[in-house]
Order: C-alpha cells, then structure tokens, then sequence
C-alpha cells in the first residue's frame, strides 16, 4: 500500500476527474470573487464547502437495462397516417377526449377487450385421407371459427395430439376400441387436458342474433354443471376442467371398459346412439341436458340426409369432397340468412352533409350491397337447422338497403357509417382542394360530422356529448353487433369476414334472375342489389362533380400522409378546430385496428391447425 498521503492524492485526483466526467470544467461564472474570498476568510464556518449531490449515472455498459413501464397489450401499430396507439381504460366513457386521460394526442381510449371463452372443437383425419377432402373439411373447419370468433368466442382445433397429453390416453389407447367409441373418447381427453371451456362438433355453429340467450349465457364463461343440449346430440358440450375429468375417469374405470373384449358389441352400440360413447358410457346424473337450443345448428349426418337431401347424395364416397364443398357454402348461406333475417329493417348507410359527400362512401355502399344480396346456395329456399320455418330471400324483393343523413338507434336495423377525418370532412363540404389558417377561423363550423350524425338521437347537447354517445354506439358489445364503422381514409376493407362470421358474396348472377356459375355447377348464384335511393331532397351528383370529389379524397389522403411542415401544420389546426370529429375519426379508427390486430394475433397462434386461413385461403363465396 502506498503511504497515506499519496492515497488521499489519489483519491482528490480521482474525484476531479469524474467532477469533470459529469460536470464539465468549471466556467468562470463558478469562480468565487476577491469579495468572496475575504468574507471566507473572516468568517469560514459560514462558508464551508457544499459537496455536491452524487450524479444520476448513465446505463451500467455491461448489466441489465432499466425496465421498460407497462404497457396496455397490442397498444400500438403501423398506420399511413401516424402511429395509430389506444389505451385500454374503463374511463372511456367517462371522458369524451382521450388526450384528458392519455396526455397523447395519437392515443385513442377505448373499453377493455372482453375475455373471450374457448371453445374447442376435435378434428383427426385419416392419415391416408384424400388431399381434396382434408381441403373440403377444412373450409369447413374454417366456416366454424370464423362464425364463433364473430360471436365473441375463441375457437381453438384440438387433434390427436392434444388427447396423448392427458394423463388417461395411454390406457385408452391400449383398450383397442372400435373407432367411433376411441375417437369420440379421444376427443374428451383433448379437452381435458385444456380445460373449462366449450366443446363443439365442427359442425355445430351459432346461428342467431348476438343476444341470443343460449349463447348470451355461453358468453359468460360460466359453467358450473358438465352439460349438454338435448336437440344437438354431441354437437355441444360445456363444464368446468375439474367436472370434465372426473367424467372421464368414471368412463375409463366403469364396468364396460374393464373387459373390453367382453362387451366391445355392447361399447359399439353405445357409440352409435345419440350423445356417443362418453355420454352413454356415463349415468344420466353425470351430465346435464340443457332443451334450450335455438342459437345453435348443428350439421349432423342425420339433419343433412333428412333436410338437405342434395348435399346429403354428394356426401358419397365417389362425391364426397364435392359434397363437402356444397356444405360448407350451405352453411355459409344459412349465416348470411339469420343475419338479414336478424334485421328486417334492412341495411343503413350513413350520409350526413349529403350534398358533396358521394365519393366518401363507395366503400360502405359496396359493404351493404353484399349483405342484401341473397346467399349462393346449393338449396336456396331451405332453413337453418335450428329453424324450422324461416323467410328464404327473394332477389325480386332484397333485404331494403337505405340512405340516412342521421343514425337511427333501432335492434332491428343494421347500420355502416364511414368516419373521416376533418380535414378530409372540410374538403368535400366547402369544395375546397386545400384548407388554410385563415378559412377555418373565418369560414369554416366546428364538428360539422358528429353534430350531424348524431342530430336524430341527441336534440342537444355539447360536442363532448356527441362523442361519447357516438363512441357507446362503435364500442358496447350489443350496439357494436348493429353496426360497423369505417374510416373514410382507409381504401379497403379487410376482416369483414371476421367481423360478420360469413363469407360476403364475391360473385353475382350476371342476368337479372337466379343462376348457376357453369354448368356443372349445383350452386344457385343471385343478381346483386341496386343501389339504394338518393335522401329526399338531396339531387344525385353529376359524374364530374362525383370525379372531383373523388380527387379532393385523395388529396386529403396525401395531406394526412405528409412529412411537410407546412401541411402537417394545417392537418393539426383542422383538428384543433374540429376536436370532437377529430375524436370521433381516432376512437373509431384505433377500434377497427385493435379488433384487426387482435385477430392477426390469435390467427398467428392458431395457424399450425385446422382451419386456419393459410391452409384453406381466403375462401369467399
């Protein structure tokens, strides 16, 4: 060790050089004056050094990092026109700007995402399957999660795999069951070995209005009692992962399968009757029947022989994948049906400020348009399953497909709106290519669209009120079944499949009657829906005039898009000027985008399985 003296030198040194690390030499502003220094020296215990406070350090070069603070899950993604961020928040609709609780003006507020409850379905090909039939179920399979996944469900396909992960597989397995008895038995333990939840044939599916009691009460996640429906066989199961279980090890240790050999014709035709093997294998005790059905239809093998007897002759071993083709549109059209059905008032197209806003809605007329037309199917006049009497569309009189300059609250009328942005909005309505400082203050109103769209169900009320109201209709689970809301920005559409639960239409009879696509086809094709009338007392546009407004969006679109200064300035007094719009356009497209992104995110998740888009495409009809 050095002396002590060259140890205090060392560590003087030391401390001048990090002062000079983190501070900086020292300015002549830190130099005391000769004033200073005498009254130091009269009076030293008054000026004692004051040491100064230990430097926040910069990161630690070789440990870890700060922790990042919490963020709400899929709070952000990429948008032409700015990050586009949301924040989940049960004070949504307490405050009608999302900047008073997010202090971000790019952040939307919205209501937190609804717990979604699984439902599970078992699919175990042959492995020698033919190629065209696994894609025919598949479709199919498709159909199913689509649907639930509408319904505010989580579908997930179970297989074979998910049954070796239960703790009974293996003695199952080596019990050498006939197939029917091991694979509805298979599929139990699939199930067990995920936990509480649905269990669904993949042809059962919902086919009803969201509020439907049945599945109102399967939404709830709330299973107390192992359960079945009476009128769907096998085709719906629900319960708790402890009561699952416990069914299926009194299966595996009843009297029947202790000596399989035994009683293999007795399991055989416990098999075949209705419900399957486990419920049969079971006491009535064991499981509940539940009556109350109707939200639900089932596809079984013996509905399709007795309703649909021409898909029933295609479901033959020659024809079968062309029979399983005809299915699955059938089912497609049987959805498409319970939802024009579920709203006879029809379909409604938003148009406030109607004069110069034609062009804002190509996009939302083509929507409805698809949905009032009728269904292709292979049985055109034939009801759901689950329906013993329904109206079959008409092409001569389609579901009525409207113009409203105001939204109309009604459960008996679909509505789709198109939010644009202000400045988008200011264009179109004053005529203008550009927008600057001075017409907004001098010529331009304030919130001109959510005053408008919200005049027939607010007499009065503040801007602030109307967005609140308007964001109850985008974001409470039974207003958002009644409508959909797009943004004028946005130049297509996707998820809509998703969003409905069906495959909107893709084709039309080219004539004015029903047709087939060719000539060997079954399927019966419709004429597509006019176009719905002009408002009363609003002349429609010319086309040049539609031309020039169709040139003024896409302007608006490159303003919004812009890096330059200038514009983005502009862009910002528009919203400044018109906050409750501006409000309005970001809840409901951050929305749409957190609905995308949380599907993308489950499809991600999925796509190894069954179903999933990228094993079947994205089939539409």
């Amino acid at each position: 060790m050095p002396p002590r003296r060259f140890q205090l030198l060392i560590a003087f040194v030391l401390f001048l050089v990090l002062s000079m690390v983190f501070y900086g030499p020292p300015s002549s502003a830190d130099l005391p004056t000769m004033e200073e220094v005498k009254e130091a020296v009269k009076n030293p215990q008054n000026h004692l050094p004051e040491l100064p406070e230990f430097p926040d350090l910069p990161k630690i070069p070789f440990g870890p990092s700060a922790h990042k603070p919490q963020s709400s899950p899929n709070s952000t993604t990429t948008s032409s026109y700015r990050t586009l961020g949301w924040f989940q928040d049960f004070k949504w609709k307490k405050n009608p700007f999302s900047s008073a609780i997010t202090l971000d003006e790019n952040t939307a507020v919205l209501p937190p995402l609804d717990n979604r409850p699984f439902i599970y379905t078992y699919y175990d090909p042959p492995s020698k399957q033919d190629k065209a039939i696994t894609e025919a179920e598949n479709r199919l399979i498709l159909a199913w999660r689509r649907a639930w996944w509408a319904q505010g469900f989580r579908p997930q396909v179970l297989s074979l795999v998910d049954a070796k992960t239960h703790p009974q597989y293996q003695l199952v397995q080596r019990m050498k069951l006939d197939t029917k008895a091991e694979a509805d038995i298979f599929r139990w333990l699939a199930w067990g070995s995920m936990g509480s939840g649905i269990l669904a044939n993949w042809l059962a599916l919902p086919m009803a209005e969201y509020d439907n009691a049945m599945l109102s009460f399967l939404r709830r996640n709330e299973y107390p009692i192992l359960s079945r429906i009476d009128t769907l066989q096998n085709g719906i199961f629900f319960g708790e992962v402890a009561a699952v279980n416990a069914a299926i090890k009194k299966v595996v240790d009843g009297p029947l399968l202790k000596n399989v050999t035994a009683n293999k014709d007795k399991i055989t035709e416990l098999g075949k009757k209705e419900g399957g093997a486990v419920v049969n294998l079971l006491s009535k005790d064991d499981i509940a029947v539940d009556s109350k059905a109707n939200g639900i239809a089932y596809y079984s093998i013996e509905t399709i022989s007795k309703s649909y007897k021409l898909v029933a002759e295609k479901l033959t071993n020659a024809t079968q994948a062309e029979g399983l083709g005809l299915l699955a549109s059938l089912i497609n059209a049987h959805l498409r049906l319970t939802f024009q059905q579920t709203f006879p008032e029809g379909m409604a197209i938003l148009k406030p400020l109607p004069e110069h806003t034609t062009s804002l809605l190509t996009e939302a007329i083509e929507i409805g348009r698809n949905l009032t037309q009728c269904p292709t199917s292979p049985i055109p006049k034939s009801c759901p399953p689950n329906k013993s009497s329904c109206t079959v569309c008409d092409s001569n009189k389609p579901p009525k497909l409207q113009l409203l300059s105001s939204y109309k609250k009604s459960a008996k009328l679909f509505t789709i709106g198109t939010v644009p942005h202000p400045y988008t909005l200011n264009t179109l309505h004053y005529t203008r290519n550009t927008i600057d400082e001075n017409f907004l203050r001098r010529s331009a109103e304030r919130d001109l669209w959510i005053t408008a769209a919200t005049k027939d169900i607010l007499k009065e009320g503040s801007a602030g009120d109307r967005v609140l109201r308007f964001k109850q209709i985008v974001a409470t689970p039974y207003a958002a079944s009644t409508s959909l809301w797009l943004t004028a920005e946005r130049e297509s559409q996707v998820d809509l499949d998703w969003i409905f639960g069906f495959a909107l239409p893709q084709r039309a009879s080219p004539t004015d009657k029903p047709d087939s696509p060719s000539e060997d086809s079954s399927l019966i094709i419709f004429p597509r829906p006019a176009a719905p009338e002009p408002l009363n007392g609003v002349k429609e546009p010319e086309e040049k005039w539609v031309k020039k407004e169709e040139y003024r969006i896409t302007k608006a679109r490159d303003a919004l898009k812009s890096k330059d200064q200038r514009m983005t300035k502009v862009v910002d007094m528009v919203e400044k000027w018109n906050l409750a719009d501006t409000e309005a356009w970001k809840f409901a497209r951050a929305w749409s985008a957190r609905r995308r992104v949380e599907r993308l995110k489950w499809e991600q998740e999925e796509k190894k399985y069954a179903g999933a888009e990228n094993k079947v495409g994205t089939w539409s009809d």
